[in-house]
């Protein structure tokens, strides 16, 4: 995730003009669906020629009302030299691109569901145009104000995303704390990312490991050990310190992301903490958790120089 630029709730007096594009099969009809649902007018596919006409006819109905456009390969004219510079010329509004990525596995998975051709390969195998189109569309991903990688995003998740971007409540920058697994991938939406794996794992605990980070007694396993406090202070004060600086520099949505191994335990607990002792400071995170619903593995949790004393430690009371 990453985002340039002003936000547009500091220049209220101006309509807010975004264009949805990326990768083919990233999920645009599903964020302009979002945006529809949030208030935003929206329109899909809109060839490039119409464009300004689209966005300056009856300004007078719309008056300040947000404006969503999706475009990509498919669209007529459609056009990556040329695109960022037309939605700068239109007066009245304040454009933004949105463009949204995947990765090139997921995509074969989401053609090969939905037996669609690729556009710029309907007679080649998906990868090609998928390919194709990267090369094609990467000045527009460089030029983007957002960028949101929907590869491990659910629907749900992804609404979220775009409610906290997009929703009419954007006065104040956006801050997520959230815990992922590394044996499951790097979380793709984080700034700043915290390894948690070095911390005894309460995974090779039987009572814990069904237990989560949201559980006590797996809050008060981790904090047990000894790494564990001062660890947690020294985040907290860099994150105290870090944010606002973010902040002053433009940035309107931060996100701070714990790992460990499966994405259940320690992650969570270090979420957990950090949220609450974020706020104690003034701030205001929202928290997600993206592997806390996956079951448990032994196959993919790291044992570790820490297993044995790790369970000796509860099994000691």
């Amino acid at each position: 995730m990453a985002t340039r630029g002003p936000s547009s709730a500091r220049v209220p007096h101006l309509s807010r003009l975004l264009l949805v594009t990326g990768m083919s099969g990233a999920g645009k009809s599903s964020v302009l669906d979002a945006l529809e649902d949030m208030g935003w007018d929206c329109v899909d596919n809109l060839p490039a020629t119409l464009l300004q006409a689209f966005v300056t006819g009856e300004r007078d109905a719309r008056q300040t009302m947000p404006i969503a456009v999706g475009m990509d390969v498919r669209s007529r004219g459609f056009d990556v030299a040329t695109l960022s510079g037309l939605l700068k010329s239109i007066d009245g509004v304040l454009p933004e691109i949105l463009y949204l990525d995947c990765g090139g596995t997921e995509l074969i998975r989401r053609y090969g569901e939905t037996r669609r051709r690729h556009p710029l390969a309907p007679d080649r195998p998906a990868e090609d145009g998928i390919a194709r189109e990267r090369e094609m569309t990467a000045p527009l991903r460089l030029a983007a104000d957002a960028v949101i990688d929907t590869t491990d995003l659910k629907p749900a998740d992804l609404r979220d995303e775009l409610r906290r971007r997009y929703g009419s409540d954007r006065d104040e920058p956006v801050l997520t704390i959230a815990s992922f697994g590394f044996a499951r991938g790097v979380s793709r939406t984080a700034d700043l990312v915290f390894d948690m794996r070095f911390i005894d794992n309460p995974h090779w605990v039987e009572a814990l490991r069904p237990l989560t980070g949201m559980d006590q007694s797996v809050q008060d396993y981790v904090s047990a050990d000894p790494a564990w406090g001062a660890t947690m202070d020294r985040l907290e004060a860099l994150l105290a310190d870090l944010i606002p600086r973010y902040w002053a520099a433009g940035k309107s949505y931060l996100t701070v992301a714990f790992g460990c191994t499966g994405g259940r335990h320690r992650s969570v607990a270090a979420a957990v903490e950090m949220t609450e002792r974020l706020r104690a400071r003034g701030f205001s995170p929202m928290v997600r958790h993206r592997d806390l619903a996956t079951p448990p593995s032994d196959t993919i949790e790291e044992p570790g120089p820490s297993r044995g004393p790790a369970i000796s430690k509860v099994a000691g009371g």
